[in-house]
Protein backbone atom coordinates (compact mmCIF):
# COMPACT_ATOMS: atom_id res chain seq x y z
CA UNK A 1 0.00 0.00 0.00
CA UNK A 2 1.94 2.97 -1.36
CA UNK A 3 0.54 6.31 -2.50
CA UNK A 4 -0.80 9.72 -1.57
CA UNK A 5 -4.02 10.58 0.23
CA UNK A 6 -5.80 13.93 -0.07
CA UNK A 7 -7.21 14.33 3.44
CA UNK A 8 -9.62 17.08 4.50
CA UNK A 9 -8.26 18.01 7.90
CA UNK A 10 -11.02 18.91 10.39
CA UNK A 11 -11.05 21.80 12.83
CA UNK A 12 -9.50 21.45 16.26
CA UNK A 13 -6.93 18.69 15.83
CA UNK A 14 -3.29 18.74 14.80
CA UNK A 15 -1.80 17.36 11.61
CA UNK A 16 -0.05 14.75 13.75
CA UNK A 17 -3.45 13.68 15.14
CA UNK A 18 -4.64 13.15 11.57
CA UNK A 19 -1.62 11.01 10.78
CA UNK A 20 -2.27 8.89 13.89
CA UNK A 21 -5.92 8.36 12.97
CA UNK A 22 -5.07 7.40 9.39
CA UNK A 23 -2.44 4.94 10.65
CA UNK A 24 -5.09 3.23 12.78
CA UNK A 25 -7.68 3.32 10.02
CA UNK A 26 -5.37 1.82 7.37
CA UNK A 27 -3.43 -0.35 9.84
CA UNK A 28 -0.22 1.04 8.45
CA UNK A 29 2.62 2.50 10.49
CA UNK A 30 4.27 4.32 7.64
CA UNK A 31 2.17 7.45 7.14
CA UNK A 32 3.46 11.01 6.92
CA UNK A 33 2.07 14.44 6.05
CA UNK A 34 3.27 17.01 3.56
CA UNK A 35 2.90 20.36 5.31
CA UNK A 36 1.52 21.12 8.76
CA UNK A 37 -1.88 22.73 9.28
CA UNK A 38 -2.58 24.45 12.61
CA UNK A 39 -5.38 23.00 14.78
CA UNK A 40 -7.61 26.00 13.96
CA UNK A 41 -7.14 25.49 10.21
CA UNK A 42 -9.00 23.05 7.98
CA UNK A 43 -8.60 21.79 4.44
CA UNK A 44 -6.14 19.88 2.30
CA UNK A 45 -3.55 17.85 4.20
CA UNK A 46 -1.50 15.70 1.79
CA UNK A 47 -0.63 12.36 3.36
CA UNK A 48 1.80 9.75 2.09
CA UNK A 49 1.39 6.04 2.80
CA UNK A 50 4.11 3.41 2.67
CA UNK A 51 7.06 4.06 0.40
CA UNK A 52 5.40 7.24 -0.88
CA UNK A 53 6.62 8.93 2.32
CA UNK A 54 10.00 9.13 0.58
CA UNK A 55 8.41 11.20 -2.18
CA UNK A 56 6.80 13.95 -0.07
CA UNK A 57 9.49 16.48 -0.97
CA UNK A 58 8.64 16.06 -4.66
CA UNK A 59 4.99 17.10 -4.44
CA UNK A 60 4.21 20.46 -6.13
CA UNK A 61 5.20 23.31 -3.81
CA UNK A 62 2.45 25.89 -4.35
CA UNK A 63 -0.38 26.28 -1.85
CA UNK A 64 -3.73 28.09 -1.86
CA UNK A 65 -5.74 29.25 1.13
CA UNK A 66 -8.96 31.04 1.99
CA UNK A 67 -7.95 33.22 4.91
CA UNK A 68 -10.05 35.51 7.09
CA UNK A 69 -8.32 38.38 8.91
CA UNK A 70 -9.94 40.10 11.89
CA UNK A 71 -8.83 43.66 12.62
CA UNK A 72 -8.68 45.28 16.03
CA UNK A 73 -7.47 42.15 17.84
CA UNK A 74 -4.00 40.97 18.82
CA UNK A 75 -3.07 37.60 20.40
CA UNK A 76 0.21 35.95 21.29
CA UNK A 77 -0.30 33.30 18.58
CA UNK A 78 -1.50 35.64 15.79
CA UNK A 79 -4.78 33.70 15.60
CA UNK A 80 -7.87 33.35 17.77
CA UNK A 81 -6.46 30.33 19.62
CA UNK A 82 -4.02 32.36 21.67
CA UNK A 83 -4.04 34.68 24.67
CA UNK A 84 -5.82 37.98 24.03
CA UNK A 85 -3.34 40.87 24.21
CA UNK A 86 -5.20 43.80 22.61
CA UNK A 87 -8.79 44.58 21.67
CA UNK A 88 -8.97 47.86 19.82
CA UNK A 89 -12.20 48.36 17.87
CA UNK A 90 -11.68 49.66 14.34
CA UNK A 91 -15.16 50.56 13.07
CA UNK A 92 -13.75 53.18 10.70
CA UNK A 93 -11.55 50.76 8.79
CA UNK A 94 -12.69 50.31 5.19
CA UNK A 95 -12.21 47.57 2.68
CA UNK A 96 -10.49 49.94 0.28
CA UNK A 97 -7.94 50.93 2.92
CA UNK A 98 -7.03 47.30 3.52
CA UNK A 99 -6.89 46.45 -0.17
CA UNK A 100 -4.56 49.38 -0.75
CA UNK A 101 -1.77 47.73 1.29
CA UNK A 102 -2.15 44.22 -0.14
CA UNK A 103 0.21 44.77 -3.12
CA UNK A 104 3.05 45.26 -0.61
CA UNK A 105 2.74 41.58 0.27
CA UNK A 106 2.80 40.14 -3.25
CA UNK A 107 6.09 38.80 -4.55
CA UNK A 108 9.19 37.74 -2.65
CA UNK A 109 8.85 39.14 0.88
CA UNK A 110 10.66 38.84 4.21
CA UNK A 111 8.44 37.30 6.86
CA UNK A 112 8.92 36.65 10.59
CA UNK A 113 7.25 33.41 11.75
CA UNK A 114 4.79 33.56 14.68
CA UNK A 115 6.27 33.09 18.15
CA UNK A 116 4.08 29.97 18.46
CA UNK A 117 5.36 28.09 15.43
CA UNK A 118 7.06 24.76 14.76
CA UNK A 119 10.38 26.10 13.52
CA UNK A 120 13.51 25.07 15.41
CA UNK A 121 15.35 27.66 17.50
CA UNK A 122 18.56 26.37 19.08
CA UNK A 123 17.34 22.78 18.89
CA UNK A 124 13.83 23.40 20.24
CA UNK A 125 10.48 24.22 18.68
CA UNK A 126 9.64 27.90 18.91
CA UNK A 127 6.24 27.14 20.46
CA UNK A 128 7.87 25.11 23.25
CA UNK A 129 9.98 28.06 24.29
CA UNK A 130 7.06 30.48 23.90
CA UNK A 131 4.92 28.33 26.20
CA UNK A 132 7.60 28.64 28.86
CA UNK A 133 7.34 32.41 28.61
CA UNK A 134 10.65 32.85 26.83
CA UNK A 135 11.05 35.70 24.36
CA UNK A 136 13.05 34.32 21.47
CA UNK A 137 13.99 36.47 18.45
CA UNK A 138 12.80 34.66 15.33
CA UNK A 139 14.86 35.16 12.17
CA UNK A 140 13.14 36.51 9.10
CA UNK A 141 12.77 34.19 6.14
CA UNK A 142 12.03 34.84 2.50
CA UNK A 143 8.70 33.55 1.23
CA UNK A 144 6.84 34.10 -2.00
CA UNK A 145 3.22 35.17 -2.39
CA UNK A 146 1.91 34.95 -5.93
CA UNK A 147 -1.53 36.49 -5.46
CA UNK A 148 -3.84 38.01 -2.82
CA UNK A 149 -7.44 38.30 -3.99
CA UNK A 150 -10.07 39.87 -1.70
CA UNK A 151 -13.26 37.81 -1.58
CA UNK A 152 -15.45 39.23 1.19
CA UNK A 153 -15.63 42.09 3.69
CA UNK A 154 -17.54 42.21 6.95
CA UNK A 155 -17.76 45.70 8.48
CA UNK A 156 -18.19 46.33 12.20
CA UNK A 157 -16.27 47.10 15.37
CA UNK A 158 -13.86 44.29 14.49
CA UNK A 159 -14.07 44.11 10.69
CA UNK A 160 -12.95 41.05 8.74
CA UNK A 161 -11.51 40.57 5.28
CA UNK A 162 -11.52 37.18 3.56
CA UNK A 163 -8.69 36.64 1.08
CA UNK A 164 -7.72 34.04 -1.46
CA UNK A 165 -3.99 33.46 -0.98
CA UNK A 166 -1.72 31.75 -3.50
CA UNK A 167 1.76 31.29 -2.04
CA UNK A 168 4.90 29.21 -1.96
CA UNK A 169 6.00 26.72 0.66
CA UNK A 170 6.95 28.04 4.08
CA UNK A 171 4.54 30.98 4.12
CA UNK A 172 2.84 31.64 7.46
CA UNK A 173 -0.67 32.95 6.91
CA UNK A 174 -0.85 34.01 10.58
CA UNK A 175 2.18 36.21 9.99
CA UNK A 176 0.59 37.62 6.86
CA UNK A 177 -2.54 38.61 8.83
CA UNK A 178 -0.43 40.20 11.57
CA UNK A 179 1.75 42.12 9.11
CA UNK A 180 -1.18 43.46 7.09
CA UNK A 181 -2.54 44.90 10.32
CA UNK A 182 0.83 46.46 11.12
CA UNK A 183 0.84 48.22 7.77
CA UNK A 184 -2.48 49.81 8.78
CA UNK A 185 -1.35 50.53 12.39
CA UNK A 186 -4.21 48.31 13.55
CA UNK A 187 -3.75 44.96 15.35
CA UNK A 188 -4.91 41.97 13.33
CA UNK A 189 -5.14 38.20 13.67
CA UNK A 190 -6.09 35.25 11.53
CA UNK A 191 -9.65 34.31 12.44
CA UNK A 192 -10.22 31.51 9.94
CA UNK A 193 -8.17 29.44 7.49
CA UNK A 194 -9.01 26.82 4.89
CA UNK A 195 -6.27 25.32 2.75
CA UNK A 196 -7.85 24.79 -0.65
CA UNK A 197 -4.82 23.37 -2.46
CA UNK A 198 -1.53 21.79 -1.43
CA UNK A 199 0.88 19.35 -3.02
CA UNK A 200 -1.13 19.49 -6.24
CA UNK A 201 -4.24 18.28 -4.38
CA UNK A 202 -7.52 20.19 -4.40
CA UNK A 203 -10.07 20.60 -1.62
CA UNK A 204 -12.89 19.45 -3.90
CA UNK A 205 -11.25 16.02 -4.20
CA UNK A 206 -10.36 15.59 -0.51
CA UNK A 207 -11.73 12.94 1.86
CA UNK A 208 -12.74 13.54 5.45
CA UNK A 209 -11.60 11.12 8.13
CA UNK A 210 -15.19 9.84 8.38
CA UNK A 211 -15.40 9.25 4.62
CA UNK A 212 -12.07 7.45 4.61
CA UNK A 213 -13.12 5.20 7.49
CA UNK A 214 -16.43 4.38 5.80
CA UNK A 215 -14.76 3.50 2.50
CA UNK A 216 -12.12 1.35 4.20
CA UNK A 217 -14.81 -0.53 6.12
CA UNK A 218 -16.76 -1.23 2.92
CA UNK A 219 -13.61 -2.05 0.91
CA UNK A 220 -14.42 0.69 -1.60
CA UNK A 221 -11.37 2.87 -0.95
CA UNK A 222 -8.41 2.69 -3.30
CA UNK A 223 -5.10 4.45 -2.78
CA UNK A 224 -3.93 6.25 -5.95
CA UNK A 225 -0.51 5.17 -7.19
CA UNK A 226 2.26 7.51 -5.97
CA UNK A 227 3.32 8.69 -9.42
CA UNK A 228 -0.16 10.10 -10.06
CA UNK A 229 0.75 12.98 -7.74
CA UNK A 230 4.04 13.63 -9.52
CA UNK A 231 2.91 14.37 -13.07
CA UNK A 232 4.63 17.79 -12.92
CA UNK A 233 7.92 15.87 -13.23
CA UNK A 234 8.87 14.63 -16.72
CA UNK A 235 8.86 10.84 -17.32
CA UNK A 236 11.59 8.65 -18.79
CA UNK A 237 11.32 4.95 -19.71
CA UNK A 238 14.32 2.63 -19.48
CA UNK A 239 14.87 -0.63 -21.32
CA UNK A 240 15.08 -3.80 -19.15
CA UNK A 241 18.84 -3.97 -18.60
CA UNK A 242 19.39 -0.22 -17.98
CA UNK A 243 16.32 -0.21 -15.72
CA UNK A 244 17.70 -3.04 -13.59
CA UNK A 245 21.13 -1.42 -13.45
CA UNK A 246 19.58 1.92 -12.48
CA UNK A 247 17.67 0.23 -9.64
CA UNK A 248 20.99 -1.17 -8.41
CA UNK A 249 22.41 2.34 -8.10
CA UNK A 250 24.10 2.72 -11.48
CA UNK A 251 23.86 5.97 -13.40
CA UNK A 252 22.02 5.84 -16.70
CA UNK A 253 23.71 7.78 -19.51
CA UNK A 254 21.62 9.27 -22.29
CA UNK A 255 20.71 12.68 -23.69
CA UNK A 256 18.12 14.47 -21.55
CA UNK A 257 16.25 17.73 -21.43
CA UNK A 258 17.02 20.41 -18.89
CA UNK A 259 15.08 19.06 -15.90
CA UNK A 260 16.63 18.37 -12.49
CA UNK A 261 14.28 15.50 -11.55
CA UNK A 262 12.59 12.73 -13.55
CA UNK A 263 9.99 10.04 -12.98
CA UNK A 264 11.63 6.79 -14.03
CA UNK A 265 9.70 3.80 -15.47
CA UNK A 266 10.49 0.44 -17.02
CA UNK A 267 8.98 -0.74 -20.28
CA UNK A 268 6.07 -2.40 -18.43
CA UNK A 269 5.07 1.01 -17.06
CA UNK A 270 6.26 0.22 -13.54
CA UNK A 271 7.23 3.32 -11.57
CA UNK A 272 10.82 2.78 -10.44
CA UNK A 273 11.50 6.01 -8.58
CA UNK A 274 13.01 9.47 -8.95
CA UNK A 275 16.14 10.17 -10.95
CA UNK A 276 18.36 13.23 -10.67
CA UNK A 277 19.82 14.65 -13.85
CA UNK A 278 23.54 15.37 -13.63
CA UNK A 279 24.86 17.48 -16.46
CA UNK A 280 23.26 16.80 -19.83
CA UNK A 281 23.60 13.03 -20.13
CA UNK A 282 23.45 11.36 -16.72
CA UNK A 283 20.45 10.17 -14.73
CA UNK A 284 21.49 9.26 -11.21
CA UNK A 285 19.22 7.17 -8.93
CA UNK A 286 17.89 9.40 -6.14
CA UNK A 287 14.92 7.41 -4.83
CA UNK A 288 14.49 3.79 -5.90
CA UNK A 289 11.13 2.25 -4.99
CA UNK A 290 11.54 -1.27 -6.38
CA UNK A 291 14.00 -4.06 -5.74
CA UNK A 292 16.28 -4.84 -8.68
CA UNK A 293 16.06 -8.24 -10.30
CA UNK A 294 18.75 -10.63 -9.08
CA UNK A 295 21.69 -11.02 -11.40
Amino acid sequence: MDGFLNLHKPLGITSHDCVAQVRRCLRRKRVGHGGTLDPLATGVLPLAVGRATRLLDFLPKGKRYRATIRFGVQTNTDDLGGEMLVQQPAPGLTRSAVEAVLPRFVGLIAQTPPAFSAIHIQGQRAYERARRGETVPLPQRWVEIFALIPEDWQAGAFPELTLSVHCGAGTYIRSLARDIGQQLNIPAVLSGLIRTESGGMDLADSLTLEQLQAQVQTSTWQLPAPDQALTHLPPVTLAPEPANAWCQGQTYRECFGSFPWWRVYDEQGRFLGIGQQIGETELKPHIVLVDPRPK
